[in-house]
């Protein structure tokens, strides 16, 4: 891919349809635009600002660039060329879709008054007719001087334009359905998701962190797991359900962390290792419950297979397919590291948290140490499966290279 240079124009004053300084979900709109094609892997980054120092502030601790009224702007490599307004609102995998659109060099494309892209050799000539304060029709008229100008319609999915404040609402609901993954469970896409993304867009404006929020959801999780060291419904529910309070809290730091643009390697291995910290306490807890009912170690037999398989699983696939991953976005997705076989993706359905529903149902009976069994026997046959998912991927690759 050439060089990159996204050009974000701010309108002035009275023509500034959403000012820049709108607050989305915790961001100001043209900071959230910036980290947003910080993302998108741009290499530079214009504001043309008609207050130059408002924005700056805005824009504190961002790699863009701000061009002041009345000063040059500074010189850019060849490359392409992407013209937004400032009220463009934009997913990276919308932007990085315009870096790679095939397009013919030294011809401008335009989509209204709001997105433009031309792939240029001289780039401070594209650019001279920019003034901070302008229009972006404006602009485009100005590159249109120097450049032939050709419509276009880009991409619709991964951006909104926002025609003014009566949008913002539907703006940040449109940022949080974004945050939906593909690979949910129905009960998680359906249940919690909907309560943890209500939670985050209350606490999105809060001076709380992501990583704040996973420490707290595990603390949820381990406050529950001494219920079920009693054989009374009452004790199991309560702990049946600080169970999945802790899984629907649990989204709530993903959620935070992509709202922010706070993602962090650290904080993707404090939310997987805290998730499966809590499965043990609750394992353990559930068998020595059992074995204190029945008079009988065999239950703590149960409880430690359960126990044995959860670790040996969470570690294999932090060493299969988190250990080398450097990429911006969650640090798990999926179970395989490359490729998607029938197996991992029932690997991946078993990795999902749908179980915690049927505790609740079996707690509701004082039965949720029968849940026990499952896990005993499922944890350790689960991790045989993510041997096999390895093994699977290790031939197709010999295969490959072969």
């Amino acid at each position: 891919m050439t060089d990159t240079l996204v050009v974000i124009q701010l309108a002035a004053g009275s023509e500034a349809k959403v000012p820049p300084g709108t607050v989305l979900l915790g961001l100001p709109l043209v900071r959230r635009s910036v980290l947003a094609a910080q993302r998108a892997g741009a290499d530079r980054i214009l504001v043309l600002a008609p207050d130059a120092e408002e924005t700056r502030r805005f824009l504190e601790g961002t790699s863009a660039l701000v061009a002041a009224p009345h000063k040059p702007l500074p010189r850019f490599p060849p490359g392409r060329i992407v013209l937004l307004a400032g009220t463009v609102l934009f997913q990276a995998k919308w932007l990085r879709a315009l870096f790679e659109a095939p397009i013919e060099r030294e011809r401008l494309y335009v989509e209204a008054s709001s997105v433009g892209v031309i792939e240029s050799d001289s780039p401070q000539e594209i650019l001279s007719g920019d003034a901070p304060g302008q229009s972006v029709p404006d602009v485009f008229a100005s590159v249109a001087k120097v450049r032939p100008a050709i419509p276009r319609m880009f991409p619709q999915e991964g951006r909104v334009v926002l025609a003014g404040p009566q949008d913002c609402r539907q703006a940040e609901e449109w940022l949080l359905r974004g945050l939906i993954k593909e690979t949910e469970g129905f009960m998680s896409r359906h249940v919690e998701r909907p309560i943890s993304l209500a939670i985050s867009r209350r606490l999105a404006s809060s001076s709380m962190t992501p990583n704040a929020m996973t420490l707290f959801s595990v603390g949820v999780g381990l406050l529950g797991a001494p219920f079920f060291l009693s054989s009374s419904p009452a004790h199991q529910v309560t702990g049946a359900l600080l169970f999945l309070l802790h899984s629907i809290l649990d989204g709530c730091d993903g959620e935070l962390a992509r709202l922010k643009f706070q993602e962090s390697r650290w904080g993707g291995m404090l939310d997987f290792w805290g998730d499966n910290v809590v499965h043990v306490a609750v394992f353990m807890c559930m068998g020595i419950g059992w074995s204190m009912a029945v008079q009988s170690a065999w239950p703590l037999i149960l409880g430690g297979t359960a126990v044995a398989g959860t670790l040996l699983s969470a570690g294999f696939v932090y060493w299969h397919t988190m250990r080398e991953q450097t990429t911006p976005g969650p640090l798990f997705t999926s179970v395989s590291k490359r490729g998607r076989s029938w197996l991992s993706r029932m690997a991946d359905a078993l990795a999902r948290r749908d179980f915690i529903y049927l505790v609740v149902f079996l707690a509701a009976a004082g039965k949720a140490d029968w849940f026990l069994v499952l896990a005993g026997i499922g944890a350790p046959v689960f991790f045989l499966v993510l041997l096999a998912v390895a093994a699977m991927e290790a031939r197709r690759e010999g295969r490959l290279t072969a």
